[in-house]
């Protein structure tokens, strides 16, 4: 009896907790950007994979006067795509400097019933090192097209990759 018990509570556990790394760019022109990168590990028969969620900033904020205003990301208008085991990869080619872009320069691409999505990301030395990181989604009824962009840091491109290795056998394989 204990241990199904035990096992519910780690099957509650294992769905509503979904690791994350979160990385902010604010600036004091209100351009800045936000991306959430949000592990699900595979399961049953769904297969793994990294939701990457990315916003612009939306509020500069301030940090003078007695109470403090931190600048704010429009996560309500962000855009969000499934990153599967192929775009993972090469992500991770571009982050090892295998390669200096997704898709030789063109980006990778996802397709619904409602819009289309282009993923881009590529090493960039001017105006500071790092990896450009851009969501351009174009929505199918209205041609609107909406986008976002964070330049990642190389050290913060070092975590991300360490972070992305560790987790890719819960990704390929689940728990």
């Amino acid at each position: 009896m204990q241990e199904q018990n035990i096992q519910t509570t780690g099957e509650r556990n294992h769905t509503a907790f979904k690791p994350q790394l979160v990385i902010y760019h604010p600036n004091g022109k209100g351009t800045g950007g936000a991306a959430k990168f949000e592990m699900h590990k595979a399961h049953d028969s769904s297969a793994g994979c990294i939701m990457l969620k990315m916003a612009s900033q939306c509020a500069i904020g301030s940090r003078s006067g007695e109470t403090p205003q931190f600048a704010r990301f429009d996560w309500e208008n962000a855009i969000t795509v499934k990153l599967d085991f192929s775009d993972i990869s090469a992500m991770l080619q571009v982050l090892n400097g295998e390669c200096e872009s997704l898709g030789d320069g063109h980006g990778l691409y996802h397709r619904s019933a409602k819009a289309a999505t282009k993923i881009a990301m590529r090493h960039v030395l001017e105006p500071k090192s790092g990896y450009s990181l851009d969501l351009y989604r174009t929505m199918t009824v209205d041609n609107g097209e909406t986008r976002t962009h964070l330049l990642i840091t190389p050290t913060e491109a070092e975590g991300l990759r360490a972070a992305i290795l560790g987790s890719m056998s819960a990704i390929c394989f689940g728990v």
